[in-house]
């Protein structure tokens, strides 16, 4: 492994994957809520080989991403991404980005969301410089995990969606998130973003909070909770015609 990475406790906790190309990928968030911290290693995507070798940058200008995985048939990178705090209740969004290449920049601190200039940071800067995000999230909602479905339980047209763990938000008014989400694609790009699974938040109290998702090997999916300490199994079992 490698000991080139950062100490910081702000946004240190990593998800780490294995990506088709045998590549560790491994994400270092901002040490700060909105800052140019003056050291690329930080808000940025990184990846090395096994044995921590060849450590190289792949993605720049993400905030905090702790969930990212691979589409199943283009082998593209997706990511999820906590927008700033601080710019109001309903600004900026959460973010589902895109990385098909390494290189890419996607804005932070300078923009958020698909145009939202920082008011600290983004003087002298254009949206337009950065890749926007592929599906605004909502605001605040602390999208973590997120997964491709590729399991055989679910119907057909479950193939490929994006599921998303929406920790929560904390410090907005009226609470959302506490849920997880879907993401349907055609041909690669979103084309709706939509609750799958709530009920977490009840009023402006949250007994439950979701953390990440895996396909599990018989095509159900499984959240994680770390608010009740616990993992959710969610199956299929057909529709049931109603009676009389």
């Amino acid at each position: 492994m490698s000991d080139a990475f950062p100490g910081e406790a702000s946004h240190g906790w990593k998800f780490i994957a294995f990506g088709p190309d045998g590549k560790l990928y491994v994400p270092v968030g901002a040490p700060c809520n909105a800052c140019d911290p003056g050291d690329e290693r930080f808000a940025a995507l990184h990846r090395m080989n096994p044995d921590g070798t060849e450590l190289e940058i792949y993605a720049r200008g993400i905030r905090n991403t702790v969930g990212f995985d691979w589409h199943p048939e283009t082998g593209e990178l997706w990511f999820t991404d906590n927008g700033r705090d601080w710019l109001g209740d309903d600004a900026p969004p959460d973010e589902l980005n895109r990385a098909p290449e390494a290189g890419m920049h996607f804005g932070f601190p300078y923009c958020h969301g698909t145009g939202i200039p920082d008011p600290e940071f983004g003087a002298g800067r254009s949206c337009a410089e950065f890749t926007p995000p592929e599906q605004e999230l909502g605001p605040h909602v602390a999208a973590l995990g997120m997964r491709f479905y590729d399991g055989g339980q679910f119907p057909e047209e479950y193939a490929n969606r994006i599921f998303i763990a929406e920790h929560g938000s904390w410090n907005r008014l009226e609470p959302i998130g506490y849920r997880v989400t879907m993401v349907t694609l055609e041909n690669g790009t979103p084309v709706s973003y939509e609750p799958f699974a709530e009920g977490w938040l009840q009023g402006r109290n949250a007994w439950g909070r979701p953390v990440d998702l895996e396909v599990a090997g018989d095509g159900s999916l499984l959240v994680s909770d770390d608010r009740a300490n616990a993992v959710y199994r969610i199956t299929y079992t057909g529709v049931t015609s109603p009676s009389g």
